[in-house]
């Protein structure tokens, strides 16, 4: 599965730009992009629309920077994924989203589940280029779990009675599912429970 996380890569970014695009990324989150305009960004800065138009030509530029700080797709490093089995790949996911989910919340103090999906239905209207980079990172993570799954049937840790392109997008939605869970408010300790289990479940499914 594939999830967003805060990124370190504007460090070296000079400071004004960074004040800009961080307070920024505080009121796109809690109050979406239609409602911020460049007055609400400069006066929470306090700098003025010259000064604030001098880093960033538009608002759209503005949120783009935003959105690659703070919502980068990361998608699960698999290496060997010739040698590797279903149930270590299992495990591997598990492992990258609880890693994804603690850097989240790590990040924000006070996170409020939704201002993030908000945050990022919005990255998908107002950034051009966003959805598609999505979607490929989701195709390619397909790829990787079908590979999986028909080395896995070679390997007879599987049944070969699946319809693989079928089990590889329902491991897919499994993974994603967990953004669901936070986002009606489960615990992330129950969130990532119901995960685990659930590739279990599918595991004990599929294995010979």
């Amino acid at each position: 599965m594939y999830f967003c996380i805060p990124t370190v890569q504007y460090l070296k970014m000079n400071p004004t730009k960074e004040i800009i695009i961080d307070e920024a990324y505080k009121l796109f989150l809690n109050h979406s992009y239609d409602a911020v305009s460049i007055s609400d960004i400069c006066n929470a800065i306090g700098l003025t629309k010259g000064a604030l138009y001098y880093h960033f030509k538009n608002k759209d530029e503005l949120f783009q920077a935003v959105i690659d700080k703070y919502l980068v797709i990361i998608g699960i490093e698999c290496k060997d994924i010739d040698k590797i089995t279903l149930k270590e790949y299992n495990f591997l996911t598990l492992n990258h989203t609880k890693k994804m989910i603690n850097s989240i919340f790590k990040h924000e103090t006070e996170f409020i589940p939704i201002n993030y999906f908000s945050l990022l239905i919005d990255s998908y209207r107002h950034y051009d280029g966003f959805a598609n980079k999505t979607n490929s990172i989701m195709d390619h993570e397909l790829a990787i779990i079908r590979k999986i799954l028909d080395n896995a049937i070679i390997n007879k840790e599987i049944t070969d009675t699946i319809d693989v392109k079928t089990i590889a997008l329902m491991h897919l939605s499994i993974g994603m599912g967990v953004a669901g869970r936070i986002l009606k408010n489960d615990s992330i300790e129950d969130s990532l429970r119901l995960l685990e289990n659930q590739f279990d479940q599918l595991y004990n499914l599929l294995k010979i």
